[in-house]
C-alpha cells in the first residue's frame, strides 16, 4: 500500500489547479451550458493555502477501514457529488431518482454538491483521511486518477459485491477494469466523460475534418484550432493520432506529443487552450474545430445545428467519474445500497436523460429512449459498438511523473 506523503503541492500541480478552477471541467457546472453559472472555485489565495498546508503523515495506511456500520439502524447516507450532476424535478427543489430510493428503501439521502475540483476536493478530506478520521461521507464521487490516488493510498472502503448485483451484471464492458482499480473492487462509475473533436460546419466552410493531424497540420485552419486546457485530454488524444497507446506511453512519447504540440503553437495552428470557454469561440465560429467533451457537444447541438462532433479513427479519450466510499464512513451497507440501485435501468435512464454525460449502464437504452429518444440513439451518451471499441483511457501517473508532466505542459500552455 502506498505510503502518504504529506509534501507541497509542486508548482506545475498548482498550475493545473489554477486552470481547471478557472476554466477546465470546474469552473462550470455539469449542464452550464442550458442552466448555471460558474461553480465555486478557490481564490488565489486559497490555492496558496492549500499547496502550502501541512499534514500530519498518516504513517502505513490501511485499505478498507470502516468503522462500525450503522446501516441497520441508522438509515441514511451522506452523498457528496459535483454540482449540477443529478436529475432534479421541475421545482429544482427535488431529486426524483434519490426520493424513489427514499421511498423504496427508507433510506434518507443527505445530498451535497460540494466538489467543483478534484484537487481542491482532495485538500478537504486528506487531513481526516490521513489521520485516519472519519470525513462524514458515505459516498464521493471522483474523477478516475483521483480516485486511483485514494485506492492506492488505501483510503477508500473494498465493496461487498453481494450488495452490488446490478452494478456488476450491468457495468459497460468498457469500464469494467480500469488500471487503477482492475476488476472494480473500489469503485464503480457514476458517470463516463469522453473528449472528442467538436467542429462548426459553417466556419469549416468546406475543410474535411477527421483527425487530430488535420487540426494540428491543415493551413486552412491555421489560428482556428483549439485544444483542452486539461493536460490528460489533449495530451492523450494526440498520442492516439501519433499511434501510441495512452494506457502504456512512455517519457519519451509524452515528449514527442509536446513537440508536435509545440510546433503548431509556435505556427499559430492553435488559436488557444481552452477549458469550457471553448464552447462560446465554436459556436460563434471562431473556432472552426477543437478538441472537446461529449457533455459539452450534446448540449451545444440541441441549439447549435450547425455543431457537430467526429471520433477520429485512432480512437477517443474516455475517463470517468466514480463512486467511492472513504475509510470510516458510518453506512457502508446503506451507500452500496445507493450505488447499485443507479446500476438498474430505469434509475440509470432518468439519470442519463438529464445529465447528457456517458452512461456506464448496459441495457439502459430501451428504457431511456422511453423518455428520450434522441438521447437514447445519441452514441455521446449510450456509445455503440464501434464507438466503444475505439475508446481509450489515459493510464495513472505516479506523483512524479504528474508533476514533471505538468510542468512541461504548462510551459507549452503558457499556464
Amino acid at each position: 500500500m502506498e505510503q502518504y506523503e504529506p509534501d507541497r503541492l509542486s508548482p506545475a500541480q498548482v498550475a493545473a489547479m489554477r486552470r481547471s478552477l478557472r476554466n477546465g471541467r470546474a469552473s462550470l457546472s455539469r449542464r452550464s451550458l442550458l442552466r448555471a453559472s460558474a461553480g465555486g472555485a478557490l481564490t488565489v489565495g486559497g490555492l496558496g493555502a492549500l499547496s502550502a498546508c501541512g499534514i500530519p503523515a498518516a504513517g502505513k495506511t490501511q485499505g478498507g477501514v470502516s468503522a462500525e456500520d450503522h446501516s441497520a439502524t441508522e438509515k441514511t447516507i451522506s452523498f457528496s457529488n459535483w454540482t449540477e450532476y443529478m436529475d432534479v424535478d421541475k421545482s429544482e427543489k427535488h431529486h426524483p431518482t434519490l426520493d424513489a430510493f427514499t421511498k423504496r428503501t427508507g433510506i434518507q439521502v443527505k445530498y451535497t454538491e460540494d466538489i467543483n475540483d478534484n484537487n481542491e476536493f482532495f485538500g478537504k478530506i486528506k487531513p481526516q483521511l490521513a489521520a485516519g478520521q472519519a470525513t462524514g461521507r458515505d459516498i464521493v464521487v471522483l474523477t478516475d486518477w483521483l480516485a486511483g490516488r485514494l485506492i492506492r493510498l488505501g483510503w477508500v472502503q473494498k465493496l461487498d459485491p453481494a450488495n452490488l448485483p446490478h452494478a456488476y451484471a450491468n457495468l459497460s464492458d468498457q469500464f469494467r477494469s480500469p488500471d487503477w482499480d482492475p476488476g472494480r473492487a473500489y469503485s464503480y462509475p457514476w458517470q463516463g466523460i469522453s473528449t472528442v473533436i467538436a467542429y462548426n460546419k459553417k466556419a469549416l466552410d468546406g475543410v474535411e475534418v477527421k483527425s487530430i493531424s488535420d487540426l494540428l497540420d491543415n493551413p486552412k485552419l491555421k489560428g482556428r484550432v483549439g485544444f483542452l486546457s486539461e493536460m490528460r485530454d489533449s495530451i492523450g488524444m494526440t498520442l492516439l493520432d501519433m499511434g501510441k497507446d495512452p494506457a502504456k506511453f512512455t517519457n519519451d512519447d509524452f515528449d514527442a506529443v509536446i513537440a508536435r504540440l509545440q510546433k503548431a503553437v509556435d505556427k499559430g495552428q492553435i488559436r488557444r487552450f481552452t477549458g469550457n470557454d471553448y464552447t462560446a469561440d465554436l459556436t460563434k465560429g471562431d473556432l472552426a474545430a477543437c478538441v472537446a467533451w461529449a457533455g459539452d457537444v450534446v448540449q451545444l447541438k440541441a441549439d447549435s445545428p450547425d455543431l457537430d462532433f467526429i471520433i477520429p479513427d485512432s480512437g477517443y479519450i474516455t475517463s470517468t467519474d466514480n463512486m467511492l466510499i472513504p475509510n470510516k464512513a458510518r453506512h457502508k451497507t446503506n451507500a452500496e445500497r445507493l450505488m447499485d440501485y443507479y446500476y438498474e435501468p430505469e434509475p440509470a435512464a432518468e439519470l442519463a436523460a438529464y445529465i447528457n454525460y456517458v452512461c456506464p449502464v448496459d441495457g439502459v437504452k430501451p428504457y431511456l429512449a422511453k423518455i428520450d429518444k434522441d438521447a437514447a440513439d445519441n452514441p455521446l451518451i449510450i456509445p455503440d459498438q464501434s464507438m466503444a471499441a475505439k475508446s481509450h483511457s489515459f493510464r495513472l501517473l505516479s506523483s512524479k511523473e504528474e508533476t514533471a508532466y505538468e510542468e512541461k505542459f504548462a510551459k507549452l500552455t503558457g499556464a
